[in-house]
């Protein structure tokens, strides 16, 4: 089987030689572009990759600009941010741009891996590649510390009430039903609006929707439990909960 092949747009020739070194360790294909416009040459003449690691601030042509022109050639190959900028604002725009991660240079290049072999290995299945059975919004859950109660709409961490909306019930109901399987984008999105309901600019545009809540629920469970770590993202794909061990 062939090796991955990641393409990495950097204009800091010594960060793409280290990471370059790092990532043929790893077992990657690699091919490095020293600005934007030659990521889009390389697109331009019919090649392509499994993944493209993109830095903000290059010459001629921006990283958030490389993204959307591909995007509107219709490439939908996974892009990571890897970048010094640290506001929000960059990390929410690259999201809704349509990257599916955004990761601080400063990170650890363990950090860095990982996140690259989550996004190349796609969304965990069953066991048995069953596809998922339809979430029971009458049911009440129960998973670790978590209790829902659907009657009352009452959600509990451990003792403490969560103060939840509910569209931020249904989604924690959904992710905490089917607690160790991944639940796309979509589909959360679909438990709140219906589904086919389109949202934001693009044909993606519900992601970012569907981030906004889950950044609100994570914070509410932050606030009773400073180290709530429930929810699991998976890039590009969408969420899952932390099942109980």
């Amino acid at each position: 089987m062939e090796s991955p092949r990641i393409l990495i747009a950097d204009d800091d020739p010594l960060f793409r030689e280290s990471l370059t070194g790092n990532l043929l360790d790893s077992g990657y294909e690699i091919e490095g572009f020293p600005d934007g416009q030659a990521i889009l040459d390389w697109f331009g003449q019919g090649l392509g990759g499994d993944l493209i690691l993109l830095d903000w601030k290059m010459p001629k042509v921006n990283g958030i600009e490389v993204l959307r022109r591909l995007r509107e050639r219709g490439c939908d190959i996974p892009v990571i941010f890897l970048t010094v900028l640290t506001d929000q604002f960059y990390e929410e725009a690259a999201l809704h741009g349509g990257a599916v991660d955004f990761v601080e240079k400063s990170r650890s290049f363990s950090i860095l891996a990982k996140r690259i072999e989550l996004t190349l290995q796609g969304p965990k299945q069953q066991r048995d590649d069953a596809p998922l059975p339809p979430v029971d919004m009458t049911e009440d859950v129960a998973v670790g510390p978590l209790q829902l109660a659907v009657t009352t709409g009452r959600a509990k961490w451990g003792k403490n009430e969560v103060p939840l909306s509910f569209t931020e019930f249904r989604m924690v109901h959904c992710l905490a039903s089917r607690a160790g399987h991944d639940i796309s984008y979509r589909e959360l999105y679909d438990m709140v609006h219906g589904k086919g309901f389109v949202a934001g600019p693009g044909a993606d545009g519900y992601r970012s929707n569907v981030r906004t809540f889950i950044k609100r629920i994570r914070r509410k469970f932050k606030e009773i439990d400073s180290g709530f770590d429930g929810i699991e993202n998976y890039p590009g794909f969408g969420y899952r909960w932390r099942p109980d061990d």
